[in-house]
């Protein structure tokens, strides 16, 4: 390289020698991937050159059920562009069918007027929609690096543990579920749980069966909001019926003078000269 002088003799031998009282270097850790290799789901699956050419289905031989096809036109209704309704329609699809199977692919694309390559491109992209048959109860465990830190790669093999061969049961690994604050923790049929111990894996799986919901002690949208206080110290009303009985009304707001230019309390020490206005008049040029 340009500016630089090579190193001869003894100097560029004890450089390229590694010193003795290293360790020696741990072997690379292997990017987990899907039993096909691959990172992304269905993208390398082999093209059926036998279909015939895509097509819209008929509506006039594609039955769709009543809730269904009201569900995607809502959604439709609400984009510019209609095929921006593509994700919440195979969601409704998904909901109905329990994935988005062949006939729920081909039921999205006839309300939608789309091909059913167009929708299929769509539902192998995204992790959350199932293009193979799954169990109803969708168990996602977070392990991204908060999530790890704290112990999900443990409860995530503990949970394979206890549910292993429950066709019922979905259980995923998952990189992100944006809850840090409650490291490790899962989304249990879209009911966000943590921190979860690993003690409490069987009682989890156990209310996972039974229907019932899972830790509720534990799970996020129960948890207590920040305790709001009054300046005398009692509490304030909160909405949806939060308060308690020694709650009163929130005082209104104080009236602002239009004529004071003060904009909160005074930082201390004595203020001297005139104040400078509030905006100053333009320039002339």
């Amino acid at each position: 390289m340009i500016g630089r002088r090579k190193k001869k003799g003894a100097t560029a031998e004890l450089e390229r020698r590694p010193p003795a009282d290293l360790p020696p270097r741990p072997p690379a850790r292997e990017v987990p991937r899907f039993g096909h290799g691959s990172r992304v789901p269905g993208c390398d699956d082999a093209v059926d050159l036998s279909k015939d050419p895509a097509e819209i289905p008929d509506p006039a031989s594609t039955p769709v059920p009543f809730e269904l096809r009201n569900e995607i036109e809502a959604h439709m209704t609400k984009y510019p562009d209609f095929r921006s309704a593509a994700i919440p329609a195979l969601a409704a699809a998904q909901r109905h069918h329990g994935w988005c199977s062949p006939e729920a692919i081909w039921q999205a694309a006839c309300v939608m007027r789309l091909t059913p390559g167009y929708l299929i491109s769509v539902a192998s992209f995204y992790d959350m929609l199932e293009t193979r048959p799954v169990g109803r109860n969708a168990v996602y465990v977070c392990t991204n690096i908060s999530c790890s830190l704290c112990g999900a790669d443990e409860l995530f093999e503990r949970l394979q543990q206890e549910t292993d061969g429950d066709p019922d049961i979905n259980l995923r690994s998952f990189e992100c579920l944006g809850a840090c604050d409650i490291a490790p923790m899962a989304s249990v049929n879209g009911i966000y749980v943590g921190p979860i111990a690993i003690d409490e894996v069987p009682k989890l799986v156990e209310q996972i069966r039974a229907g019932v919901p899972p830790l509720p002690n534990k799970q996020l949208h129960l948890r207590k909001s920040t305790h709001v206080t009054s300046p005398e110290g009692s509490e304030l009303v909160r909405p949806e019926g939060r308060n308690t009985s020694s709650a009163r009304e929130l005082p209104p707001s104080p009236t602002p003078d239009p004529s004071s230019t003060s904009y909160g309390p005074p930082m201390g020490g004595e203020i001297s000269g005139t104040p400078m206005p509030i905006e100053q008049p333009p320039e002339e040029l």
